[in-house]
């Protein structure tokens, strides 16, 4: 068994160094505390960056995934497999779409978005010079695709040339993806609620005008529910909360609730104009564990009501949120939705708010430069929303 110390050294003799880690070794977790190597308990308003919607320790979720690995683990796209078929099923029908293709990841999910997109234009004109327009400070992943739609100069710069035909509007003005808009266009791309960027939730008016701006010129709305759904918002899905729906939706994170997975999930009418046999595949997407646990987590998702949860706690935690902004003169501001939350930090480095909040034996995360983020387990309850915040007023 190793301690910390042994942990960091050995991780970092072996481990590419693409990430300055904090300096703790996490070990186990029960409901929504987590403990390191050394036997620390933290309180986890992080989540695994919005991805352990239940909690750690949930005995259902834990035994489906173990009866699974006692059934097949993996059996490739060759054949059909059973949890796949329930999985599709429950995320078609949560969503209200038609077809789910599932990945490994959310970013995976924007390739394939980004693939449905160019083969629905190719098929109306058989062009090859299609554009997209993207949001700036967006995030939708690191691969070239996703990279390509990020609207952050940080992530892209040493990586170009990357694809091509992307355009950039700001999230939040309509007019500005108004006149991004060509004969080209195919789709348009963004996060229902901004993550990486600072969390910044789309305004209805926005949001509903994209809609209708695609639904003008026949191009696609792609919404990124990546960190935003799967109940964060106290919607299943971000977007179920503002009236619309997009043609291709990306989700992964809290799907599988720690297994990696992803999909993208689009409506009937791009799912029957787009991709084919042989236009996109992946040996992996969809395997029995992986869709066992998103097929559990539906279920529990049901069982414990935890959209509905999601949408009796939120309002307490945004009302202390928004006490600390009262009080605080470095609490500058508050915006979110749902236990998807955001304070913004001035006058010092988030870091150095997230460090103390660690010693003291809380994790939160930040989000763009200035903004400290709270995307904790959906199962959190009142009294967890007042230790954090006694935390939190420590740090501050």
């Amino acid at each position: 068994m190793m301690n910390t110390e042994q942990c960091m050294e050995k991780t970092e003799q072996y481990v590419l160094h693409t990430y300055n880690r904090y300096k703790i070794a996490l070990e186990k977790g029960k409901g929504v505390y987590l403990y390191d190597a050394d036997g620390k308990k933290y309180l986890d308003f992080a989540a695994g960056i919005a991805v352990f919607a239940l909690g750690y320790g949930n005995e259902a979720y834990n035994q489906a995934l173990k009866d699974q690995i006692d059934q097949v683990i993996h059996t490739s796209n060759l054949y059909y497999n059973l949890p796949l078929a329930d999985a599709a099923e429950k995320l078609v029908k949560a969503s209200g779409m038609d077809k789910v293709f599932f990945t490994n990841s959310g970013t995976e999910a924007i390739e394939g978005a980004i693939k449905v997109a160019r083969k629905y234009a190719w098929l109306k004109d058989k062009r090859t010079d299609h554009e997209i327009i993207a949001m700036n400070q967006s995030f939708h992943g690191r691969s070239l695709g996703a990279l390509s739609v990020t609207g952050n100069a940080h992530y892209q710069e040493p990586f170009k040339p990357l694809i091509g035909g992307i355009r950039f509007a700001d999230f939040n003005d309509l007019e500005s993806v108004k006149a991004q808009i060509t004969d080209r266009t195919c789709a348009i791309i963004l996060e229902t609620v901004q993550g990486e960027g600072g969390i910044y939730p789309a305004d209805p008016e926005f949001l509903k005008g994209v809609r209708k701006l695609c639904d003008e010129h026949d191009i696609l709305m792609i919404l990124d529910e990546i960190q935003c759904g799967m109940g964060r918002t106290g919607s299943m899905f971000a977007w179920q909360d503002y009236g619309v729906m997009p043609d291709v939706m990306t989700c992964a994170k809290a799907l599988g609730c720690g297994i990696p997975v992803g999909a993208f999930v689009l409506n009937r009418k791009t799912a029957e104009n787009s991709l084919v046999p042989g236009d996109h595949g992946t040996t992996y997407g969809g395997n029995p564990l992986a869709c066992a646990a998103v097929s559990k987590v539906f279920d529990l998702f049901e069982e414990q009501k935890i959209v509905e949860h999601v949408r009796e706690i939120a309002p307490y935690l945004e009302e202390k949120l928004d006490a600390l902004v009262e009080k605080y003169d470095s609490a500058a501001a508050r915006r979110g939705k749902g236990l998807m939350q955001g304070l913004v930090i001035k006058g010092k480095p988030v870091g150095e708010v997230i460090s103390k909040a660690m010693e003291h034996g809380l994790l939160v995360i930040s989000a763009g430069s200035d903004v400290l983020r709270m995307v904790p387990p959906l199962v959190i309850e009142r009294e967890h929303v007042d230790e954090m915040i006694s935390i939190l007023e420590k740090c501050l």
